[in-house]
């Protein structure tokens, strides 16, 4: 069975909201989920899955946090393929710095789809728009695994 790594940071919930989200779409297209919450217990590693995605919230003027870059460190390579999500808030830096930690993870890992951007929580249509970007990272995984069959 196809697996995927999700693995978010999360204070207030809402990133974790998302991640919750992004498996239940992933598991309605048939994908396996193993869920991380970075920080908690021991760090997973990506090379049991077919795909990792990562979540982050924004912090301070655009940050990434500090739990985030440690389980980039402690993963100690680039998994491919990697996919992005983060929660911000604009009222924070304005949409210059709006889930910067999520632009800054895509670029490093080279993701190839954009970040998917959520302003706090994912409620309304801001969970369409979850479920829209999950629909788009799956046709991407399939596009590569089609490519290497």
């Amino acid at each position: 069975m196809v697996s995927f790594l999700i693995a978010y940071a999360s204070w207030s919930g809402n990133t974790e909201e998302v991640a919750e989200l992004i498996r239940d779409a992933l598991g309605r297209e048939g994908i396996d989920t193993t869920m991380y919450r970075i920080g908690f217990g021991t760090v997973p590693d990506p090379r049991e899955y077919e795909a990792m995605v990562i979540g982050s919230f924004t912090w301070d003027k655009g940050a990434t946090p500090d739990e985030v870059k440690d389980f980039v460190a402690a993963i100690g390579y680039k998994p491919e393929p990697v996919y992005v999500f983060g929660t911000g808030d604009t009222q924070f830096g304005g949409d210059d710095l709006f889930c910067h930690a999520a632009v800054k993870l895509a670029r490093f890992y080279a993701s190839g789809c954009p970040p998917l951007k959520i302003e706090q929580s994912p409620r309304g249509i801001q969970e369409e728009k979850v479920i829209e970007w999950t629909k788009g990272v799956y046709e991407h995984w399939l596009h590569l695994h089609e490519l290497k069959c």
